[in-house]
């Protein structure tokens, strides 16, 4: 064996190491760069019966709310969530979500419980889900089903 196959028989471990850690720091990287992603609901979506799931991928939401509390539990642990009602003349009011126990559960108090509790009636919704500066935007109608 010459000099230069015993050479890069001792370089080659090295950088197949140091390519291997450039390529992590690479997608770590991209991971973590600005995106947005549409999230859509499965199906239809009933938030008084705890039925409302948003998907993208293999990220999914589900929202549901119970005596004025709006809770968000989520597949993948977010860094925020904000849940915004849109009137019928497309003003939006936004309820920030505060974690709770852990960043998959997040929960607010809304007067959504009072707006969609008659069987029928529907409400328009927008979501924001925040993951490594990546924000999964949802809009919605919510609608009871008795």
């Amino acid at each position: 064996m010459n000099k230069h196959t015993k050479l890069a028989f001792m370089v080659a471990p090295i950088l197949a190491v140091v390519g291997f850690i450039a390529a992590d720091y690479y997608e770590e990287n991209e991971a973590s760069a600005n995106k947005i992603i549409q999230l859509v609901p499965e199906g239809h979506c009933d938030i008084a019966n705890k039925n409302c799931v948003l998907i993208s991928g293999e990220f999914k939401i589900n929202v549901s709310d119970e005596a004025g509390v709006t809770e968000v539990n989520s597949t993948f642990p977010l860094d925020s969530a904000t849940l915004f009602l849109v009137d019928k003349s497309d003003k939006m009011t936004p309820y920030p979500l505060g974690m709770k126990k852990s960043p998959y559960y997040w929960r607010s108090n809304t007067p959504l419980g009072n707006l969609v509790a008659n069987k029928g009636d529907s409400y328009k919704l927008r979501l924001i889900a925040k993951i490594k500066g990546g924000q999964y935007i949802g809009e919605f109608y919510t609608q009871t089903v008795k």
